[in-house]
């Protein structure tokens, strides 16, 4: 009778001592840690690269009536296209777990060009008018409203103003000695090439619309690809004048450019402070 009280005893004690071990574990460890959700909120910086493109036409109309019944030049459409680069800034208020709202302004520097040529005959001469256009740079101010799948990944549309720097020039070539002159106008082409001239440039604005995916991969840092409409409108029409020897008023004619748009496809990167 001793010895099965002592062993119960025993089993007793081990039991208690088990039980406080299994106590002391469940109050000693801790939960993993949760990590915070990424905050878009803040002012950001960052660079930017990409490709911009579309096809616009041009067209001709005479500048007085001897041109008028010499020239039959065809409208032209054309490729313009070019790499672009530069940076932005912007700032993004994230007013849900899911939704945010933000400023952005940007500014690039542009390869964006193109040419259009016109074949046609003059004075019964082969002639070409070659018309060059250019966006040597341009910026857009714009909105952003984004949309959150996940705390660090952002699916925005965005749109705004646009405005750029576009130049644009106009040169008729054809057979040296090509000339005339009647109803008080005239020209004459003694070298053929660059027989009329003409260029603008100007500082357009226009509007753009757009939209993107922005992924935060380290700490502050974000990774964006993105696509802009971007409308720079009506551009200046471009009066060609020819060379004049005969000391009357010269022959020209006008080059009407469509409405300068373009498409802009780049990728970049944004810092947020």
């Amino acid at each position: 009778m001793k010895k099965i009280l002592i062993a119960a005893a025993v089993a007793v004690l081990c039991a208690t001592g088990a039980n406080a071990a299994d106590l002391k574990a469940r109050t000693y460890t801790k939960a993993p840690p949760i990590a915070p959700a990424y905050s878009w909120t803040g002012f950001y910086a960052g660079v930017n690269v990409g490709y911009g493109f579309n096809d616009p036409t041009v067209s001709y109309v005479a500048g007085d009536p001897l041109f008028a019944g010499i020239v039959a030049a065809p409208s032209a459409s054309y490729d313009v296209k070019g790499v672009i680069g530069g940076g932005q800034i912007g700032y993004n208020w994230q007013f849900s777990p899911t939704w945010l709202w933000g400023l952005e302004a940007d500014f690039n520097g542009s390869d964006i060009r193109g040419t259009g040529n016109s074949a046609f005959t003059m004075g019964g001469f082969p002639s070409q008018i070659v018309a060059n256009q250019s966006v040597e740079w341009f910026g857009t101010v714009r909105a952003r409203l984004g949309w959150l799948p996940a705390s660090n990944l952002l699916v925005y549309g965005t749109g705004g103003f646009a405005y750029g720097s576009v130049k644009e020039n106009v040169t008729l070539n054809t057979v040296a000695g090509v000339g005339g002159i009647g109803f008080g106008f005239s020209f004459t082409c003694p070298t053929g090439t660059n027989c009329f001239l003409g260029s603008s440039s100007n500082i357009a604005t226009g509007y753009t619309a757009g939209a993107g995916l922005e992924y935060a991969f380290w700490k502050n840092v974000t990774l964006k690809v993105e696509y802009l409409y971007v409308n720079l409108g009506s551009q200046a029409s471009v009066r060609s004048v020819a060379v004049n020897n005969f000391g009357t008023p010269s022959s020209s004619f006008i080059a009407n450019f469509s409405d300068l748009d373009f498409n802009v496809v780049r990728v970049g990167a944004n810092y947020r402070f």
